[in-house]
């Protein structure tokens, strides 16, 4: 009698790691690599109608089943944490459609759109740690994808994730930094939701100048000033001011900020410098306690990064 061959057996895909942050995934990948376990980094590479993440998003998937991160709301992680281990035991990248479009009759995105999937077999962590340096180092990066060679790089950033000739890049960028400036109820609150959302988060010392925080500032930082005496936000603003941060908000009424812009058009401030404060800071108001105040502060550097940089 002919013996049937025995059927493949795959560990059952596990979330690992609750996160949607690229340098975690990243990380995640580049650890199960170097622990000698087979590993597949799933990259969202095509959206047919709408979607909850953006293009460029991943799942990073280790051969034992644990996976993290996200290309849709969560519907269908797990899937393809499944299409990454069939592509593994066959040792082949592939590119997998859910959704609108696709032959997964069963998986239905609650969205009515589809995705498509490139999952790619990692056959060394060169890139990733590139990659990962340049995050550390606070600088952008990408990665480039070309399926056709089943090879990923390292690549200059575009402005956008998506395809370019034959490659796929996905832009990583630096995690946001919060400085925030005020011995106050208000700045510890919002240093304490800040942290929870994931921003890096500097908080100066009392009586702190404003040539000791310069260092801390670059494009992908917002600076927060939360004093209820406008000369004590006077040098960390007027060092903001000359620096490259994508927000700058301040604390006060309507009539507080008019006389600070008063105070610093006397100080020889062009309009285009005054008009990057964002004062009344916050996307709501009034708030009349820390926590609603909190979460106007940090919608607003969340919609100002958006606005600034896109998903």
């Amino acid at each position: 009698m002919q013996m049937l061959p025995a059927p493949l057996l795959f560990p059952t895909p596990v979330r690992s790691l609750l996160t949607d942050d690229p340098a975690e995934i990243l990380a995640f990948a580049f650890k199960c690599h170097e622990a000698g376990m087979a590993v597949a980094l799933a990259t969202l590479v095509s959206i047919r109608g709408g979607a909850a993440r953006p293009l460029g998003s991943h799942v990073a998937v280790a051969a034992d089943g644990r996976f993290c991160g996200y290309v849709s709301g969560g519907c269908v992680e797990a899937a393809v944490a499944a299409e990454a281990l069939l592509a593994m035991a066959a040792g082949e990248d592939r590119l997998v459609l859910f959704g609108e479009g696709s032959t997964l009759i069963d998986i239905v995105l609650p969205c009515g759109g589809g995705l498509s999937v490139a999952i790619h077999l990692l056959r060394d962590t060169a890139a990733i740690s590139q990659i990962l340096n340049s995050l550390n180092a606070r600088q952008p990066a990408a990665l480039a994808y070309v399926p056709a060679r089943q090879s990923l790089s390292s690549s200059t950033p575009p402005k956008r994730s998506g395809w370019r000739d034959d490659a796929f890049l996905t832009l990583y960028r630096p995690r946001t930094r919060l400085v925030l400036s005020g011995q106050t109820l208000e700045a510890e609150t919002v240093g304490r939701l800040a942290e929870v959302a994931g921003y890096e988060v500097v908080h100066l010392r009392r009586g702190a100048s404003g040539t000791e925080f310069c260092p801390e500032i670059d494009l992908h930082t917002a600076i927060v000033l939360l004093h209820h005496d406008l000369d004590q936000e006077e040098a960390i603003l007027n060092a903001a001011l000359q620096l490259p941060g994508f927000y700058i908000g301040a604390l006060g009424s309507t009539r507080t900020h008019q006389k600070r812009v008063q105070h610093l058009k006397q100080r020889g401030y062009a309009d285009s410098d005054i008009d990057r404060i964002k004062a009344p800071i916050g996307m709501f108001g009034p708030a009349r306690d820390a926590s609603s105040l909190a979460l106007s502060v940090l919608a607003d550097v969340a919609a100002s990064r958006l606005m600034a940089f896109g998903p």
